[in-house]
């Protein structure tokens, strides 16, 4: 099978800037506290449906892996690049983590007590959003939970420089309506809804809104 160019060009453009990114990025949750509220919601939901394994679906360089073991959950990271892989195994010795695409995620099916995709899917293009989500509600358990968090636009993003590297990627922007409505048609029930405003954060100045989405596969 020919891998899409998209999943090519965005292992190769992280793999180029893994340490850099990692060395400007790794303490970024500590100056985003909606990110933090919205991921410790998520953490209390898993836990009060009686817990289980979590995947952070484009976990990177394992952040919000690392923050989501902290809140007591048994969370795994899946990502696509080698080299960000190899920077949260450096840092998150303790945690597990897989090569993988969120687009044919290769987990059992009900396996999963939550999933996040925490600025994952902005480089997913929206023909494949569908099955990605379909594939997130294969594998959670019925009564799972998904948390997800991207920029607010309609206009695609493509950045070809970063960290002083050549880079090929494409930063998708969507309107949470949107995505909401893909979560429904692909099986979810779409719990909560947040959008706010760019504020800053260490390592930068965000440009855009952020929405977090929360649902939830169907179940006891």
């Amino acid at each position: 099978m020919i891998e899409p160019d998209f999943l090519r060009e965005t292992r190769t453009s992280y793999d180029a800037v893994a340490t850099a990114f990692a060395a400007q990025f790794r303490d970024e949750l500590t100056s985003k506290p909606w990110d933090r509220a919205v991921l410790t919601a998520f953490a209390e939901l898993v836990q009060r449906t009686g817990g289980g394994p979590v995947a952070d679906v484009g976990c990177g360089t394992g952040a919000v892996t690392g923050y989501l073991s902290g809140l007591g959950l048994a969370a795994f990271g899946i990502d696509l690049s080698p080299g960000m892989l190899a920077v949260a195994r450096r840092d998150h010795p303790d945690l597990r983590f897989d090569e993988g695409s969120m687009t044919a995620l290769d987990l059992p099916e009900n396996g999963l007590a939550g999933i996040t995709a925490w600025y994952s899917i902005i480089h997913v293009p929206d023909e494949l959003l569908p099955e990605t989500f379909a594939g997130f509600h294969r594998a959670l358990a019925p009564g799972g939970h998904l948390a997800m968090v991207f920029q607010v636009g309609d206009e695609p993003v493509i950045r070809t420089e970063g960290f002083g590297q050549p880079l090929s990627l494409t930063f998708r922007r969507r309107r949470p309506e949107q995505v909401a409505a893909l979560l429904t048609d692909a099986g979810f029930t779409l719990r909560a809804q947040l959008v706010r405003e760019p504020e800053p954060y260490d390592g930068g100045t965000e440009k855009t809104p952020q929405a977090y989405l929360l649902a939830r596969k169907p179940g006891p």
